[in-house]
This record gives C-alpha cells, sequence and structure tokens, in this order.
C-alpha cells in the first residue's frame, strides 16, 4: 500500500503540538488588567481570551510573587495601574517556551491566592490574584481607599473618605454617671470591585448606590448621640460574603444592615423590599458554627461572651440556639418597623417583610437585615436609586428604624439604655407609637400632645391612613 508522505507528516505535527509541552504556539491572549485595592487586600484581575493553565508562587530575596501563565501572551500594559497604595512596588513580564510569567515585586509582605472566573455579563474569561495583606504589614493599609465613581449624594464629610475601623469607644452620659458605649451599627454596601451588582438599563450600577446610600446612613448614625456606625466597604472593592458577617462581629455590632439595590430579568418588576434570614439558613448554619470550634470562643455575644470551647455538644448546641433565636427574633422586630418606614415614600414589593437564605444574615449572635432600596432594572427606580434626593431618604428611614427598635430594646450599658431609664425621649427628641385597633391620626395626636400636622411631617404622611401595627414617631411638643 502507498503512503502519503504528505499525510504522514502532518499527522507527525498534530501528535507534537498535543504531546510536546511548548511546541504550540500561544493560543490565549492577556487583554486587559485590573487592580481593585482593599485596606485588606489587593486583587489583580487579568481578562482573557479563554481559560488558562497556571502556577503561582513566592520568590525571596528580593520578596516577589510569580504568575507562570502557560500558552499565553500579553496583549496589554500595566503602566495605568495605580498601584502606589498597594503592598506591589512595581509589574514586570517575561516569555519563555510560550509560558508568560508575570513577577509582582513586592514592598510588604502578602499570602497570595489565585482563581478563575467564568464569563458574566460584563466580562469574560478571568484570571484573579488576590494579594491579602496580614495585619499591620503595611502601614498605609489603613487609609486607603479606591476613588469610586458614585451617583449623585450628598455625603461629603471626611468618614466618607476614610476606611471605617471598628472601634466600640464608650459615650459618657451628659451626667458623668459611669462609662457607657454607643450601639455599633454594621453597614454592608453590598457588591463591589469586579462584581458591580445589578445595572439599570442607563448603566448604573447597584455597587455605586449602595455606597452611596450607606455613607449617608453612616453620617446620620454618626451624628446621634449613643450611636456608631462601621462600613464593611467604604471604597470600589470586593469583600467576601463570609467576611462581611466575620467583620460585623469583629466591630461587636449590635446590628448588621445590608444594602442592595433589586435587579430582574425584565425591568416591570419594581418595589423595595426588605428581608431577614429563613429559618432553613438559620438551621443549616447552626449546623455550620458547632462544626468549627476554633471560631467559637467569642461567638454567643448575646449571652453574656459565653465560649462555647469547654461545652460539650448538647450545652454548645442549647447556647447557640439560644442566641440565634434572640438575633432573629431582633431581626424581625428592626425590619418590621423599617419597612412600614420605607413604605411611606417607596413602593414595596411586598406588603410584609420578607425571608430568604441570604448569606450574610447568617451571623447567630448579631441581629442582621438587608434591604433592596427598589429594583435598579426598572427605568423609574433606576432614576429615583440615582438621586441624592432619594438616597437621603432611604437612609433616613433606616436611621429612624433603628432608633426605633433600639429604643424599645437598647442593649444594656449602651448610653441608649442609660437614657431611657433617665426617662427620656428617642433619639432626636421624638417618642414612638405603635398602632392599635381603633387609633387614628386625631387621636394619637391628643393622647401625645402634639398636633395632627406635626405628627404627618415626623412620618412623612400624606393624609390620614395609617396600618395596625405601623410605628409613629412622636415629635416633641
Amino acid at each position: 500500500m502507498k503512503v502519503n508522505t504528505r499525510t504522514i507528516a502532518i499527522f507527525i505535527i498534530l501528535l507534537m503540538v498535543t504531546l510536546v509541552p511548548g511546541f504550540a504556539t500561544a493560543n490565549v491572549d492577556v487583554q486587559n488588567v485590573r487592580a481593585w485595592l482593599a485596606p485588606d487586600n489587593t486583587r489583580l484581575v487579568f481578562d482573557i481570551s479563554a481559560p488558562v493553565e497556571h502556577r503561582i508562587f513566592m520568590l525571596e530575596s528580593p520578596d516577589r510573587v510569580v504568575i507562570d501563565v502557560r500558552n499565553a501572551r500579553l496583549k496589554t500594559e500595566f503602566d495605568h495601574l495605580a498601584l502606589a497604595d498597594s503592598p506591589v512596588s512595581s509589574i514586570r513580564h517575561s516569555h519563555s517556551d510560550g509560558t508568560l510569567r508575570i513577577v509582582l515585586d513586592l514592598k510588604a509582605n502578602v499570602n497570595p491566592k489565585s482563581f478563575d472566573l467564568p464569563p458574566n455579563d460584563q466580562f469574560g474569561h478571568r484570571l484573579v490574584i488576590d494579594l491579602e495583606t496580614p495585619a499591620n504589614s503595611l502601614a498605609a493599609s489603613t487609609s486607603v481607599v479606591t476613588p469610586v465613581n458614585t451617583v449623585a449624594t450628598s455625603t461629603t464629610t471626611n468618614s466618607a473618605n476614610e476606611v471605617s475601623t471598628p472601634v466600640a469607644t464608650a459615650t459618657p452620659p451628659a451626667n458623668g454617671k459611669g462609662n457607657l458605649r454607643d450601639i455599633i451599627v454594621a453597614i454592608d454596601a453590598g457588591h463591589g470591585g469586579e462584581d458591580p451588582g445589578a445595572i439599570g438599563p442607563n448603566g448604573t450600577r447597584e455597587k455605586d448606590v449602595v455606597l452611596a446610600i450607606a455613607r449617608e446612613l453612616k453620617r446620620l448614625i454618626d451624628a446621634e448621640q449613643g450611636y456608631q456606625a462601621v462600613l464593611i466597604r467604604n471604597g470600589d472593592y470586593f469583600v467576601s460574603l463570609r467576611n462581611r458577617v466575620l467583620r460585623a462581629r469583629q466591630a461587636n455590632a449590635d446590628l448588621f444592615v445590608s444594602i442592595h439595590a433589586d435587579g430582574w430579568k425584565t425591568p416591570t418588576a419594581r418595589g423595595a423590599s426588605i428581608w431577614v434570614l429563613s429559618e432553613r439558613g438559620a438551621s443549616s448554619e447552626m449546623g455550620r458554627w458547632l462544626a468549627s470550634r476554633e471560631n467559637s470562643a467569642d461567638l454567643i455575644g448575646g449571652v453574656g461572651n459565653v465560649s462555647l470551647e469547654d461545652k460539650d455538644e448538647v450545652l454548645a448546641s442549647v447556647l447557640l440556639d439560644m442566641s440565634m433565636t434572640a438575633s432573629r427574633t431582633g431581626s424581625r422586630e428592626v425590619a418590621n418597623i423599617i419597612h412600614s418606614n420605607v413604605s411611606q415614600f417607596a413602593r414595596m414589593h411586598k406588603p410584609n417583610v420578607e425571608m430568604a437564605n441570604f448569606a450574610v444574615l447568617r451571623a447567630p449572635d448579631v441581629p442582621s437585615i438587608l434591604i433592596e432600596t427598589g429594583f435598579i432594572t426598572n427605568p423609574q427606580e433606576e432614576a429615583q436609586l440615582r438621586t441624592s434626593a432619594y438616597q437621603q431618604r432611604m437612609a433616613r428611614a433606616i436611621l429612624q428604624g433603628i432608633q426605633d427598635y433600639f429604643w424599645q430594646k437598647p442593649p444594656d450599658m449602651t448610653w441608649i439604655a442609660w437614657r431611657k431609664t433617665q426617662g427620656g425621649a428617642v433619639a432626636g427628641g421624638n417618642r414612638t407609637h405603635r398602632v392599635q385597633p381603633g387609633d387614628t391620626l386625631s387621636v394619637i395626636a391628643v393622647r401625645n400632645g402634639v398636633s395632627v400636622s406635626a405628627l404627618r411631617a415626623a412620618n412623612q404622611i400624606n393624609g390620614d391612613q395609617i396600618r395596625v401595627g405601623q410605628v409613629l414617631r412622636i415629635p416633641a411638643g
């Protein structure tokens, strides 16, 4: 049989391309790179034309991180990256046998990690390099904030331009009796960095809107005596869901508020909503926490900071269940108040507080709620969410709900608890009244010695309609 030499040659070439490392030409392009700077982490995101094989390792003298990407070529530059406040002093690269080597020269200690991200609506394939900065390794990390192109917001205070440092400092009461602590509210602006969240039809990004609302809420809370707000995210960077919860617990937060803007496949969906953790979500989380004994030392802040380390399984389960039950009860109560407040000026997606298995609501010892401020995919609500007026109104409604809740149930040894025992009024000079069957605005006004018009103004009510269970703020007479 006659053998075609050309066929044999093609076969041999194909075999070598398949089997011999480095024989194949580079077939993946590194098209672009972005950097996201967080207080304790620097993230580099490489846009690539297809999935790649890579390895990452560290070398010393000098310290550097090395990323080898097989069968790849660099089609971008690094000059545009703003890395002055990062642990990276410079970036260089080289090619050898089809492998692209990227070297990150370091000026501080890091813990490098890498992973791939699949395509989404905004980006294609990506290779992510996370450089976690150990505490105190980079002095600048305590003041680094990546500028964010937010939508309109009135927040111009210095607190919006600094990384929040969780400090539960005490506020002495006005008469000097002892040293009482502030109520700590952890405010979590959803998404960030490589994760824009939902995107409106006009390009408004959820991560920008919710950060603007979070900063405004922090400004309002910090202005109230006896309260302190902590921002989980105060720049355009990503914080993992678990770390958001962890940061709230590390701040000894009395309440965790996660702020989002909803998105849906069609533009017709609309309305704000308030969420708490579902029973199913709480049950599965309890099992996870009990299995992680190393993380259980200060788990139950709600029952006297009891540690689970020296408890048997049954007792640990009982103590944890008590803490989670108290947290879930508090979550529902504050959520109901805020739902009532927001419904005074915004359309609500549902008439009641909703429940779901959100990861950021799983702290077993911190009451936690998630607020969807509206559907950013709805053109009308997107336009609202962009305005500073709506952002401020949403922040004020949340603040009033927080104040009303903690006036009803102030934590021990706080300035608010002391103020209540002295016969003071709820923060801001207001009292509250929960609407009962048969109540009308005029009846409530007469009972509390205020005018109906003042009552309407304090609660942003147009007309005379109120609902049973609604919490009204009673202005000073």
